[in-house]
């Protein structure tokens, strides 16, 4: 069958055109992104202003039709924190329904948590052993521990690289006073939800998902796009906190010309550093392996296990 997976993040709505049946992996057909940034459009009430509303109604009717056009036989249609959070969630939704007619279901931090896992289960396979998943998106920190296809537990922290570069940096770049802030913050909403992770026995693999992840590892020299996912791809603390150092002293505007870094996300990478070293540190591990599927491979595959055999 032929399914469309549509996205709706902090930063970016993203439509992901897959061929796929059960047992047998998702072939991608098209991938296409709109960057709306969808979390700076919150007002000072909670609300989901009117702009960034517009835009999404807009961006969901585009990302329909082509759906459309690519004659997929499904579309599944989701929103995280960015909805989730707005305290007018209720009556965005009702107007993407309405009028781009299409449905979109809010994840939870533990559904976003749960389907990641089961995306980085499918990829590594059983010989990976238990496993511990970090994801980081623009509002949440995403965590995930288990043996099975099904976590044991699950963390969802307000700890996103968009939600922190709002709510902690006030300059561009930011002063070493507020980076050190952040890392104490960082390493404080950490503390517990770690150590209940790391209760159900120490993981075999740690393994990292999402843009932020991918960014900072392509920074510190590992392959770039071009190589395929397949390709190996690790972050190690130590390169981390190099790359963490040389990105401090450098605007957002100047972040983006580096290979690797989207202008989109420019503005926040520092601030997923910084979460990402604490989040190595309070696991006690010196390197993430990163996989290439995520929260949207979740999804498809999630679905595809719901189909008669």
């Amino acid at each position: 069958m032929r399914l469309g997976v549509l996205d709706v993040g902090s930063n970016t709505v993203h439509l992901l055109v897959v061929d796929a049946y059960r047992g047998a992996e998702p072939t991608p057909q098209l991938s296409r992104k709109s960057v709306l940034r969808l979390a700076e459009h919150i007002d000072k009430r909670g609300d989901l202003a009117l702009e960034g509303a517009d835009a999404l109604v807009g961006a969901a009717l585009g990302a329909r039709r082509q759906a459309v056009e690519l004659g997929c036989d499904e579309v599944i249609a989701f929103a995280t924190s960015a909805v989730r959070d707005a305290g007018n969630s209720a009556e965005v939704l009702e107007r993407v329904a309405t009028e781009a007619g299409v449905e979109l279901a809010v994840l939870t931090g533990d559904d976003e948590a749960r389907l990641t896992f089961l995306a980085v289960r499918r990829w590594f396979g059983w010989s990976a052993g238990r496993l511990l998943c970090l994801d980081i998106g623009g509002g949440s920190l995403e965590l995930a521990a288990g043996a099975d296809e099904e976590p044991d537990l699950t963390a969802s922290l307000p700890l996103g690289a968009g939600r922190l570069t709002r709510e902690w940096f006030d300059s561009d770049p930011p002063s070493k006073s507020a980076l050190g802030k952040l890392r104490d913050h960082a390493e404080a909403e950490l503390a517990e939800p770690v150590k209940a992770l790391l209760k159900g026995g120490a993981p075999d693999r740690v393994v990292a998902t999402s843009k932020t992840f991918r960014t900072l590892a392509r920074l510190a020299g590992a392959a770039p796009s071009s190589a395929g996912p397949r390709a190996p791809r690790v972050l190690t603390r130590t390169g981390l906190k190099q790359v963490t150092a040389f990105i401090a002293r450098m605007s957002s505007n100047d972040l983006a010309e580096l290979d690797g870094v989207s202008t989109g996300r420019s503005h926040q990478v520092l601030a997923g550093a910084v979460v990402s070293a604490a989040a190595m540190d309070a696991l006690g591990v010196g390197e993430l392996e990163l996989c290439p599927w995520a929260l949207r491979e979740g999804v498809i595959l999630r679905r595809l296990d719901q189909l008669a055999p």
